[in-house]
């Protein structure tokens, strides 16, 4: 059960002005699980090194301007994890937000595409704004294909070990 990588065409409608993407893609073998339980799922419970991660990201940005990711993992009907819902249906949850440096989307899917089971695809756009955004990515990104990867399976971890 492990996380692949697939490509992203850009533009793409949710960021037209997107310049970056990823997606990741894992088979789940389960059924009826929804895009907001698989954001649930993703980001309420970060592995403790995440956390440490966003704290530390805090204090490097915080000088730049750029928003600091929620030190509270809140979920409501706007936010999920700390990050607010620009949208959301069964199949789909679209979270970010537009910064002076860079805007992003987080895009969760859930698809009822295989025979016995769910495909569960993680797809982040960013649309960098200036320098300070490219830098920003530049410096993020290897730490962020790695969570992207660990939030995927921990994903499949929990759904198979937790009733819904």
């Amino acid at each position: 059960m492990s996380p692949v990588s697939r490509p992203v065409s850009l533009p793409h409608p949710i960021l037209p002005a997107a310049d970056w993407a990823d997606r990741f893609t894992l088979g789940l073998a389960v059924e009826g699980l929804t895009a907001r339980e698989a954001a649930r799922l993703a980001l309420e419970h970060p592995p403790g090194w995440v956390r440490r991660l966003m704290v530390l990201r805090n204090a490097l940005v915080a000088p730049f301007g750029l928003k600091s990711a929620a030190e509270r993992v809140a979920t409501s009907e706007t936010e999920i994890g700390g990050f607010p819902v620009v949208s959301a249906s069964d199949g789909r949850v679209v979270l970010g937000f537009d910064d002076r440096h860079l805007d992003f989307r987080i895009v969760i899917d859930v698809l009822q595409d295989r025979p016995s089971g769910q495909t569960l695809s993680v797809m982040t756009l960013v649309h960098r704004n200036n320098l300070i955004g490219r830098l920003y990515l530049a410096a993020v990104m290897p730490f962020h294909k790695l969570i992207v990867r660990r939030m995927l399976s921990g994903i499949g971890e929990r759904v198979l070990t937790s009733p819904r």
